[in-house]
């Protein structure tokens, strides 16, 4: 990591020894109503009364981190830039001051780690606000033949995503707000990248400062050098909350409740299986399809020891397969499985 740092070059902002002042410099933005506003959540989107149930936002202090400084960067709104070059025909550079002056969106997005095992905790759902990402590299004219966007943050840490998935039409963003707040240090403050249907290695660049276009020929990306897959879109995926594993449970009416997630394309069905045996579960009303969507089933339960599972079906009609692998290279599969005694 230390000479990934070394070589990078990032233009400016170079952390230095000097403990800056991030906690005035964040107490100081104050986010403006963006022009595109996440509409209230629809009735129904939110189950609230099941103990146990991962709830629809994840609070700031409870969203999952994978960090990859050993220290939290530190810097300030006045420190920050942000860096546009390479293929592209008008190079930019903008501070924190213009970037806030230009179009907001708020928006639902689920993200997740691709270090997430089947029914693991690495996935989090939040309202972020920032200036879309797509809209400002437009501006820079992407020269013909560009596939990777190489983007660094302050430590020169890199993460290269495709350039097809930024201009899309997906919700990506600038995101420099995270649940109405400022992002919190340790989320990338002042700006980090937030990309929809993507995994965070290739996606959620946190305190980003360079962004290089060129192609996937001319550079391997710290990951994708490592053997993970250039191309990380997250899968149809789906956890059971409640009950807990190895649980003991009471004869009768049990609920089964959980999350399942496919960003970018939706969640259409989630089943539960009960010994082999697989029933519809009751969905709430879905946000968008950029997030995850809480799941339940009324299970008659009868005395012994029981297999769980669950599986989902995303809005391209695919349904997770049972097949179990692991993290690498592109995301683990199969279904959440957990035991039951029903006494």
């Amino acid at each position: 990591m230390a000479g990934v740092a070394a070589a990078a070059g990032v233009g400016g902002q170079v952390l230095t020894s000097k403990r800056f002042n991030v906690s005035s410099s964040r107490n100081a933005v104050k986010l403006n109503t963006p022009a595109f506003q996440t509409p209230k959540l629809r009735p129904g989107t939110e189950i609230t009364d099941i103990p146990g149930l991962t709830p629809f936002y994840t609070t700031n202090a409870n969203f999952y981190r994978v960090d990859t400084a050993l220290v939290i960067p530190e810097v300030t709104t006045q420190q920050w830039s942000l860096r546009i070059h390479g293929m592209v025909d008008k190079p930019m550079t903008i501070n924190f001051r213009d970037l806030l002056r230009l179009p907001q969106l708020e928006r639902d997005i689920t993200l997740c780690c691709v270090s997430e095992q089947v029914g693991g905790v690495l996935t989090g759902n939040a309202q972020w606000q920032g200036t879309p990402f797509g809209d400002l590299l437009r501006k820079t004219g992407i020269q013909k033949g560009a596939t990777q966007i190489v983007m660094r943050d302050v430590n020169g840490m890199n993460l290269g995503v495709s350039v097809d998935a930024l201009l899309d039409g997906r919700h990506s963003l600038l995101a420099y707000g995270m649940n109405g707040v400022a992002l919190p240090p340790e989320h990338g403050f002042p700006v980090r990248v937030v990309i929809p249907g993507l995994y965070g290695y290739v996606s959620a660049c946190k305190w980003v400062v360079d962004m290089e276009v060129t192609t996937y020929q001319a550079f391997s990306a710290y990951w994708t050098h490592r053997g993970w897959s250039a191309q990380a879109e997250i899968k149809t995926e789906s956890r059971i909350d409640v009950p807990k594993t190895n649980a003991t449970v009471k004869a009768g009416t049990v609920t089964v409740a959980g999350i399942a997630w496919a960003q970018h394309k939706g969640i259409a069905a989630v089943e539960v299986g009960v010994d082999g045996v697989f029933h519809q579960a009751t969905l709430a009303t879905q946000d968008t399809f950029d997030t995850w969507r809480q799941w339940y089933y009324k299970w008659d339960a009868t005395p012994g020891t029981h297999t769980v599972q669950v599986r989902a079906t995303d809005n391209t009609g695919y349904t997770q397969t049972s097949a179990k692998h692991g993290a690498e290279p592109d995301g683990a599969t199969g279904w959440h499985t957990i035991k039951v005694t029903v006494a």
